[in-house]
């Protein structure tokens, strides 16, 4: 059931609405098949792009839908209600853009902001490596000076739309220590970058996570974003935004859970009553809704914090942690209402519950989080 939301203005609403019919006729009559079969869905961001569904926290006149990031977030919210690898893969995406916009010079923005936030190119985001997730400040992939560029050797883990999308926020080591690191907008096409084999994930599986090498790369210097050594400063602030695009899409699929329980308990019968009439589902069913409720408006409180330009660090962190961990609470619950159905693959729910382990995981776990917090609550004290 659509929830009914509390949108700022007009055109938010009419942007929730040209959302939910937009994800309700491309996305929900093919997620089945394309995640079963772990098929990619060819042309479906471009759609997106054209929709105005890719740029939207950006500002109009770079080509971005000007929406404050409290309504950005609901879109992904019901985008991750539909179909959840597509709803985080548009979050990289916003992720992927914001070191450009926030870093970038204006020749760079005018470059290639525009057509990124049109989805005219797809961006992905390349910060972790197989022995550097958690730990950001340890990554050894290197970038060496050379005349006009750099050359970059080493591997990067964990990319989301690794090897379809167009340019990659590499983050690589040019000098020593936690401020030794830059970030850099690469291409697709880039010699001496070759992505592995897509991951064999839990969930997800209609959009590749890869690996990627690169040999001796070439990158030209007018592709570096911000100063020399300033890439894990550029990383943080870009993740605490992108921690917000995975509460939201972590709240959608809780609620489509939800949605899918609610609706077979009105419809299954046991002792000659409805089963969500039986206490014991109605109390579980109660505190599912409970916790997407929760989740929604630790997301928003966030995002609110966001657009009033406030502090929103530990929100972000709050919101990552809380969301995600109702998703998974939720999407298990919602197997259980199914019963002996919920386990097999005849209805959503099995997927949802796979589908929401990973929220748990990346853009920094949830233990990652609550060091983030912790650290936070300190702060006065130090």
């Amino acid at each position: 059931m659509p929830v009914d939301r509390l949108l700022p203005t007009d055109e938010a609403r009419d942007l929730i609405a040209l959302t939910r019919d937009f994800a309700d006729k491309r996305f929900l009559p093919i997620v089945d098949e394309y995640e079963t079969a772990e098929r990619y869905p060819d042309g479906l961001f471009a759609e997106m792009g054209e929709a105005g569904l890719l740029g939207l926290p950006y500002p109009e006149e770079w080509g971005g839908g000007g929406q404050p990031y409290e309504v950005y977030l609901q879109v992904l919210e019901e985008l991750g209600a539909r179909w959840a690898a597509v709803a985080v893969a548009t979050s990289v995406h916003g992720l992927a853009c914001h070191p450009l916009f926030t870093f970038g010079t204006d020749e760079q923005k005018q470059q290639w902001l525009p057509d990124l936030l049109e989805g005219k190119l797809i961006g992905a985001y390349s910060l972790s490596e197989p022995q550097a997730g958690s730990d950001a400040a340890a990554l050894n992939c290197k970038a060496s000076s050379t005349d006009g560029g750099y050359t970059v050797t080493g591997p990067k883990a964990w990319i989301t739309h690794g090897g379809i999308a167009d340019v990659y926020n590499l983050f690589a080591r040019t000098g020593e220590g936690s401020k030794g690191i830059s970030c850099f907008l690469v291409p697709r096409d880039t010699a001496g970058l070759e992505f592995g084999k897509p991951e064999e994930k839990m969930g997800l599986a209609a959009v590749p996570t890869t690996s990627a090498t690169y040999d001796d790369a070439f990158v030209d210097e007018g592709r570096r974003l911000g100063a020399e050594g300033q890439g894990l400063q550029i990383a943080f602030s870009a993740l605490d935004s992108g921690r917000l695009g995975i509460a939201a899409v972590a709240t959608g699929l809780a609620q489509a859970a939800l949605d899918a329980a609610v609706d077979y308990a009105q419809e299954r019968t046991t002792f000659g009553r409805r089963i969500i009439d039986h206490q014991g589902l109605g109390f579980l069913l109660a505190d599912m809704a409970a916790a997407v409720d929760s989740a929604r408006a630790t997301y928003l409180d966030a995002a609110r914090r966001r657009d009033a330009g406030q502090q929103y660090s530990r929100a972000a962190a709050t919101a990552k942690l809380v969301a995600t961990d109702a998703a998974m609470k939720v999407t298990t619950d919602a197997v259980q209402v199914f019963g002996g159905y919920g386990y097999t693959r005849d209805f959503r729910v099995e997927r949802f519950m796979r589908e929401a382990k990973i929220t748990q995981i990346f853009e920094g776990t949830n233990q990652i989080q609550r060091l983030v917090i912790s650290r936070a609550l300190a702060a006065p004290a130090r």
